[in-house]
């Protein structure tokens, strides 16, 4: 929890004191003011502090300043008076405090060694420069050493050592051959900052004997060179051959190969090292390893990622390189080493101090007398600064003692200051790393008002439009500032004028009753000044006839007329645009007094055109659309994209803004509509381009707006229909000044992680919005509603800061501000975010549940109080799962469902509910964090519905006159059974339907005999369940009696179960001729198959040759058969996987000689014959058979029966059954069809052949002729899926059947 810290009451009275002091003046930019006001001295420019110079070149010490009156210059060296008249060989500039020591003519460097310091003194007080160091740079020779070579196995590692000598400054060091080549380096072989060579492990070819390291000393443009060093490496093999050679036959020898070793740091040496880097500064950290394979290096920091856009990697990945280094990226930094045969680490402890660096330098105070003041040294550094002060160069504590100036550490407070009071002070910040040094001076002013606005200045404004008069003024004190209209007016008051705080006078809306004479006044106490303005109200200009909408024939003529009215004191001038483009500069557009001409118009000058009147005051506008239609048939022309602009200029260039200029490309026949302009950041994403402007087609420069600390380049792209050019060449690069930033961070948020903290996050600034090095961010935050100081820390250029100790969900204030090395980002709006969410304490009280129906209740719950949430609420969530059912009294374990209700509802449906069943539910609040405890479990119970459809039913045991039924109870019963109900109705061979009979079965049976059924009838059942609720879904099944004892077939295993048939294809015969065969057989099964027949040689192995049968014939010929040849031969059904008949062999008869064979003696033809004859019998009995029945043949009309066996009555005009539709799947009902005993049913097409109608069945003709016999229907196939006849099995597909 943040403790409030009590202020000293001396604290409080200076507070106090501090908001109570009156703002300094502000000096107007007037060069004439400037030039006579007094000011103290300002140092402008001077050396820096570490000054390193040429001992060849004469010493020039810079120190300017600038003052009223010129200031004088004095030094001091090594901290006491510098008499620069004694020495001959000093100089200072006229009008300078800049000191030329002349080295070139005699003179020694060393001998000017020191501490040097400037001051710049007036009448109004004295100001100081840095000290200045001066010390001459130093290359000396390297020492002569007696270098040893270097002999090394193959495989080990090596470092050749470099050792240059110490310069000033240091030199740069690099390795190179005899011939001046820099050494190649690698993984295996690289440089080290101290500039030693390292081997992670040698190579025969690193066998040499000019290895030499080079020290280049810039300043004195000097090389040095160290001794060559010789390198041998001894490879195995002939290490083994020189081991060989001397030893005898009997000797063991023989060096051991090239063996791998894991990796070992060659620097730095230890597990641990620690490292101290300045604030700013480039740190850089170094791993290299020993090893063989040669180790690869990879670096982390612990607890912590290295920092993005200033980390790099040098040397291979042996160098971390961290650029702008702050005290945030001080930490453990990890490097390690890894090969395939292990790694070794070592870790670098990293603390970043800091110089002193400005947070707020002090300001030039310019005061009136009597006014006060302040001024203000705040700095920061590592160890933390110490500021002291002095006055006119000389510590405070012993300068001249003035009444006016109070000391309270980092800030000075005058008061009631008089001209005596003016001084230049100093700050100095200073820690163990370097220092700081301000100049800043108080200015005491004593001066009469002065107006700097001209004397009788004429403004003139148009009516009802704001009037602006100025009276710029100066005077100390700060002068009143009065307004008068008219020689003798009296003074300017109310709501219709606007005094601002720089003397202007705003009328917002000028009448022509504003015109006048205006007179300012400004006074103070040591005088009053006066000047008077003068106003003028114009007519405000118009167009009182605009353009009007065109539309013309290509090649006429077009005329726009703009016809206005203005102030006749004003001259206008009248400018006309295309496309808010200029006119093209074509012979064509006539320009008039009052109008716009286009002679011979064509297909370009479609457009806008816009008449546009300016004047010295105003501006108005009107445009029309010019429409170009019906032009002859013109010759095509290519068009195509533009060449890309060239020649790319910069000019102009100033801080924050540039001029580009450029030459269009060819525009292609498709006029350059527009140029798009794109800059590219060098500094920050090279090789990135990014969107800068666009400018209008006719416009080749463009005035660019530039950010600080951004390295420009620019590129052109034009535009046109077509398309867009290729980029430009880019420009040559410009590199703005550094600033303080412009923007604070986006997307400023708090959201807590966990209950005691707050997490900081917000989108950092990219690369070009920083402005300048150092970017940071201050992150501010304090309670909300709680009188709370502001809690504020600086941190690197990250994402993201964690506050801890906070209290669980409380509202904060949060602020980012970006901030650099030059200074802070203008203040950032505040943002409201939340501590860390905790889970909910308490449950939702009241639980109430009501059942709306059987699969539906309604749940409600009383809210639970805010405070109690601890976060944000979410909404509810309900759980509830099914404790048992109660028809059953069975408990099993069931799934928790669980529904969510959004926001603070506090009732919720829960649907899919299972009827009478128990139920048990509770609920609980949701945060960001998780769920809350749960209410107490409500118990609920939901009523009876109707029960789904039994399990099963199953029919068995067919006989004559009776069939055994068996069910299921229902899967869910959804209530207590009362009973079932069963349906059933006959089913004659024309699918129609006969009387409908109900029964009504306890709930408690399993299984029923009905008896007193017709013999070798189908008949169609409908079974259900009830409740107390009402009656579930039903099952259908249908079934057959038996026609006679004699009729049916022989019980199979199963016996007493109605005998299941499948299509199948039977009696394949064979008669084989010499060159082709006759093939028949018998199928049974579903209707309108298609046959194949394949064949081969018997006992070959080669494939099987296939035959499609055209329709769905049951014989096929086989032609082009080799006489005296076995052959194997099978039918099959297309589209029935695996339905084949048995395989046939025949054998064709040998070749004979040809001869001539009496047709009508041949057997077949008489057998085929005969068929035609019966074929053609059954079909005059049948005709006769349907017209007996007055011509009603069942087709089509068949097949629209209706589901519901209760509206299928018997038809009360003929008797006649209803027409038969199964109310399973709503579809008619085909011949043919079987049912299996297990009354399941198949979907498959149907036929009209008598097959259908089972095997072994005697088909016999009813006494009124038509065809009765053992009936199995089948369900139908959906009707997109193919044939949906209905017709009744016919005598003449019976007798096709068995051709």
């Amino acid at each position: 929890m943040m403790k409030k810290m009590s202020m000293p009451t001396s604290k409080t009275s200076l507070v106090l004191f501090l908001c109570q002091i009156i703002s300094a003046l502000d000096v107007p930019l007037d060069s004439k003011l400037l030039e006579e006001l007094s000011q103290p001295p300002t140092i402008t420019q001077q050396s820096p502090k570490d000054y390193i110079v040429d001992p060849r070149e004469n010493i020039v010490i810079q120190c300017e300043a600038k003052g009223k009156p010129p200031p004088s210059f004095s030094w001091t060296r090594n901290g006491t008076h510098f008499d620069i008249d004694k020495d001959a060989q000093v100089t200072m500039k006229p009008n300078s405090g800049t000191l030329v020591i002349n080295i070139m003519n005699g003179g020694k460097a060393e001998a000017y060694e020191g501490v040097y310091q400037c001051t710049a003194r007036n009448e109004r007080g004295a100001a100081i420069s840095n000290n200045i160091v001066i010390r001459p740079s130093r290359s000396p020779l390297w020492t002569k050493e007696k270098l040893e070579p270097n002999h090394v196995r193959e495989g080990d590692s090596l470092v050749l050592h470099c050792r240059p000598p110490v310069g000033l400054p240091p030199p740069i060091i690099f390795w190179m051959d005899n011939a001046f080549q820099r050494l190649p380096q690698s993984e295996r072989v690289s440089q080290g900052l101290n500039g030693d060579l390292y081997f992670s492990n040698v190579q025969p070819e690193d066998t040499r004997e000019d290895y030499i390291c080079y020290a280049r000393f810039n300043h004195t443009q000097t090389i040095q060179q160290k001794q060559p060093i010789s390198v041998k490496v001894f490879s195995m093999d002939s290490l083994n051959d020189t081991i060989a050679a001397n030893l005898s036959d009997t000797d063991i020898y023989g060096a051991k190969p090239v063996t791998e070793r894991q990796p070992v740091l060659l620097t730095p040496t230890g597990s641990t090292s620690t490292k101290v880097e300045l604030r700013g500064n480039v740190l850089l950290l170094e791993c290299i390893a020993a090893g063989l394979p040669t180790p690869v290096i990879r670096w982390i920091k612990e607890g912590g990622e290295l920092p993005a856009n200033r980390t790099f990697f040098e040397n291979f990945r042996k160098t971390l390189k961290i650029i702008d280094v702050s005290e945030a990226d001080s930490g453990n930094y990890k490097c390690i080493a890894r090969n395939t045969l292990g790694s070794a680490h070592h870790v670098i402890s990293v603390t970043v101090k800091a110089a002193p660096y400005w947070i707020t330098a002090p300001r030039n105070l310019v005061l009136s007398p009597g006014e006060d003041g302040t001024l203000i040294c705040r700095a920061n550094g590592n160890p933390k600064p110490s500021i002291s002060w002095l006055a006119n160069g000389v510590p405070i504590a012993i300068a001249p003692e003035d009444p006016s100036r109070k000391v309270d550490g980092d800030t000075i407070i005058f008061s009631h200051v008089q001209e005596r009071s003016s001084a230049v002070y100093q700050c100095n910040a200073s820690n163990e790393y370097g220092y700081l040094l301000s100049n800043a001076f108080v200015n005491v002013l004593a001066e009469p008002p002065r107006i700097l606005t001209p004397a009788n200045k004429l403004y003139q404004v148009i009516a009802d439009s704001p009037a602006l008069l100025d009276c710029a003024y100066f005077g100390s004190p700060k002068p009143e500032i009065e307004w008068f209209k008219g020689v003798k007016g009296s003074i300017l008051r109310g709501n219709e004028y606007v005094f601002h705080d720089n003397g202007t006078l705003e009328i917002p809306v000028a009448q022509k009753n504003s015109a006048g004479t205006y007179t300012c006044v400004a006074r103070n106490e040591l005088g009053k000044i006066q000047n008077e303005v003068q106003l003028e109200i114009k007519d405000p200009t118009m167009i009182i006839k605009q353009p009007e909408y065109k539309v013309i024939q290509r090649y006429g003529q077009v005329s726009f007329e703009c016809i206005i009215k203005h102030d006749s004191t004003l001259l206008p001038t009248v400018t006309w645009l295309k496309d808010n483009d200029e006119l093209p500069d074509d012979d064509r557009f006539l320009v008039g007094k009052d109008n716009l001409t286009i002679m011979n118009v064509t297909d370009k000058d479609d457009g806008t055109y816009t008449c546009i009147v300016n004047t010295t005051l105003d501006s108005v506008s009107a445009s029309a659309v010019l429409t170009v239609v019906a032009a002859p048939p013109t010759p095509a022309i290519i068009y195509a994209r533009p060449n890309p602009p060239f020649d790319l200029e910069l000019t102009g260039q100033l801080e924050r803004s540039i001029d580009l200029s450029w030459i269009p490309g060819d525009e292609n026949n498709s006029p350059i509509t527009n140029f798009v302009i794109e800059y590219e950041d060098a500094l920050h994403e090279p090789g990135v381009w990014h969107y800068q402007t666009e400018v209008p087609g006719t416009q080749t420069t463009v005035h660019l707006k530039l950010s600080p600390y951004v390295n420009y380049s620019f590129r052109v792209i034009a535009v046109n229909k077509i398309g867009r050019s290729q980029p430009s060449e880019p420009s040559e690069q410009y590199l703005t000044k550094s600033a303080s930033p412009d923007e604070n961070p986006a997307n400023v948020q708090g959201i807590g992680s966990e209950p005691d903290n707050l997490v900081i996050t917000w989108e950092p600034l990219k690369g070009f919005q920083s402005n300048g090095p150092g970017l940071q961010y201050k992150v501010s935050w304090r309670q909300k509603d709680v009188d709370d100081e502001w809690t504020s820390v600086i941190v690197a250029n990250v994402s993201k800061y964690i506050v801890s100790g906070t209290p669980t969900f409380v509202p904060y204030e949060i602020k980012v501000q970006a901030l650099n090395d030059l200074g802070y980002a203008p203040e950032p709006s505040e943002v409201i975010g939340h501590s860390g969410e905790d889970l909910p304490m308490v449950a939702p009280g009241n639980v109430q549940v009501h059942v709306i129906n059987s699969t539906l209740a309604k749940v409600h719950w009383d809210p639970v109080p805010l405070k109690t949430v601890r976060g944000h609420l979410q909404g509810y969530k309900v759980y509830y799962w099914k404790v048992q059912s109660l028809s059953r009294r069975s408990r099993r374990h069931v799934e928790q469902k669980i529904l969510t209700f959004r926001g603070n509802k506090t009732f919720g449906m829960l649907p899919g509910l299972e009827p009478y069943s128990s139920y048990k539910l509770n609920v609980r609040v949701v945060n960001g964090k998780g769920e809350g405890p749960a209410s107490p479990d409500k118990v609920f119970r939901t009523p009876e519905g109707v029960p789904s459809s039994p399990s099963f039913l199953k029919i068995t045991n067919p006989t004559l006159d009776s069939l055994t039924l068996e069910w299921g109870s229902p899967t869910h019963p959804n209530g207590v059974l009362t009973s079932y109900t069963l349906k059933f109705q006959p089913i004659n061979n024309t699918h129609e339907l006969g009387p409908l009979v109900e029964i009504r079965i306890p709930a408690n049976e399993s299984s029923l005999i009905l008896k007193n059924l017709n013999y070798s009838t189908r008949y169609k059942f409908y079974f259900n369940a009830q409740t107390s609720v009402g009656s579930g879904s039903q099952i259908t099944e249908e079934a057959v009696t038996i026609m006679d004892e004699a009729g049916i077939l022989r019980p199979a295993v199963g016996a007493g179960k109605v005998q299941p048939l499948y299509p199948r294809i039977r009696n394949v015969t064979t008669a084989a001729a010499e060159t082709y065969a006759n093939i028949s057989w018998e199928y049974e099964g579903p209707d309108h198959v298609n046959f194949y027949v394949e064949y081969g040689v018997a006992g070959s192995k080669e494939d099987w040759k296939k035959e499609i049968v055209n329709g769905s014939r049951s014989f096929f010929v086989l032609k082009g058969l080799t006489p005296g040849t076995a052959y194997k031969v099978r039918v099959g059904a297309e589209g029935l996987s695996g339905f084949r008949s048995s395989e046939d062999v025949f054998e064709t008869g040998p070749a004979m000689a040809s001869r001539q064979v009496d047709i009508a003696t041949q057997g077949w033809f008489i057998g085929l014959m005969c068929a035609v004859a019966l074929l053609i019998l059954i079909l005059l009995i049948v005709c006769f058979i349907r017209r007996n029945k007055g011509g009603k043949y069942p087709v089509k009309e068949k097949e629209d029966a209706h589901a519901d066996p209760e509206i299928q009555p018997m038809k009360e005009d003929d008797g006649t059954f209803g027409e038969y539709s199964d109310a399973e799947d709503h579809k008619p009902l085909k011949k043919g069809s079987r049912t299996p005993s297990d009354r399941t049913v198949k979907k498959e097409d149907s036929d009209d052949s008598l097959v259908d109608y089972g095997e072994g069945v005697n088909g016999q003709f009813n006494e009124d002729g038509s065809f009765i016999g053992q009936y199995s229907g089948k369900k139908e196939k959906e009707p997109a899926e193919g044939n949906e006849s209905s017709e009744a099995p016919s005598p003449v597909n019976a007798m096709n059947s068995f051709v």
